[in-house]
């Protein structure tokens, strides 16, 4: 049975493939990923002053993970925005994306297929720096399992950003103004979902519920990643561990207890994902109101082509 690719997926990676950019990309990945490698072990031997002490340098090898993780999580969530900021908006100030809203995708599959293509592009990344990432793993004595789920969590970001980047592409016009836009998205999400939990702890001195916030914040996600990872334990767990149920509310408590809070901040940064891509894909609609001087356009373009 034939696999039929969506034509934009196998379109990019066709171009990113014959291109030099993905190379010295990588090139240059690699060199942080050393250089975060080589910093995370002058500062473990310089904690340690001698090999031979009761703090044997090998039991700190394991905050290598976090390290080169937190790195490469850095590097994804500045990359993924600027790559799909320019998908839509790259498209209109080269005048082609008329004649892309003439074939027979729909609005949905063009917003995907560029998201996904944007995912790949990074996963060649994460991939080339599974070698430095699994040193940690050698000497480290972390399970390689733990590796998977890295991965796993890495492409949920790459899916997150893409769907901010490709909202910020189909609002724009400019590439520059898709990719500020972008950030200032960022910005709100990372930064802004903290307000409520301060304002909550001001007046009232208690989190109550308004944590709940943080589960679409994937800088907090992360956090109780590299928390269970390297503990098994969950951060709002032992951060909330001199609270009582009605103190941090009845929500809050529960949802601190194991895994729940990681599972659950994953399921709703997908499904915002999702409504970020939807929002999209209205937009490039053509058939929408907003987008009817667009549909005239490409509905000329179309006759163009036919004579």
């Amino acid at each position: 049975m034939k696999i039929r690719w969506n034509p934009i997926v196998k379109k990019d990676l066709q171009v990113t493939a014959r291109s030099m950019r993905l190379s010295w990309g990588l090139f240059a990945y690699e060199i942080v990923l050393v250089l975060a490698f080589l910093l995370a072990l002058a500062v473990i031997q310089s904690s340690n002053n001698s090999y031979y002490s009761s703090r044997n340098i090998y039991s700190y090898l394991i905050y290598l993970f976090p390290v080169l993780a937190v790195a490469q999580v850095l590097i994804v969530a500045l990359i993924v925005p600027i790559i799909t900021a320019s998908s839509i908006s790259g498209e209109k100030e080269r005048q082609t994306f008329d004649i892309m809203l003439t074939t027979c995708m729909s609005p949905f599959s063009i917003v995907l297929g560029k998201v996904v293509s944007a995912v790949l592009r990074i996963l060649f990344f994460v991939i080339a720096g599974m070698p430095i990432m699994a040193l940690s793993f050698v000497v480290g004595g972390l399970k390689w399992s733990s590796l998977v789920y890295f991965v796993l969590a890495i492409i949920l970001l790459c899916v997150f950003s893409g769907s901010i980047g490709i909202l910020s592409s189909s609002i724009c016009r400019r590439s520059i103004s898709a990719v500020v836009l972008s950030f200032v998205i960022y910005f709100v999400i990372y930064v802004l979902t903290f307000v409520p939990l301060i304002v909550t702890l001001l007046l009232t001195e208690d989190a109550g519920e308004s944590l709940l916030i943080l589960l679409v914040n994937p800088a907090v996600f992360f956090e109780e990643f590299f928390m269970q990872v390297m503990t098994g334990e969950s951060l709002l767990g032992v951060a909330g561990s001199n609270f009582t149920r009605n103190e941090v509310g009845f929500l809050t408590y529960h949802l601190s207890q194991g895994k729940t809070w990681m599972f659950l901040s994953a399921g709703c940064i997908l499904m915002l994902s999702v409504l970020f891509m939807l929002l999209a894909a209205w937009k490039v609609n053509p058939m929408n109101t907003s987008g009817r001087a667009i549909s005239d356009r490409a509905a000329r373009n179309k006759k163009k082509v036919k004579n």
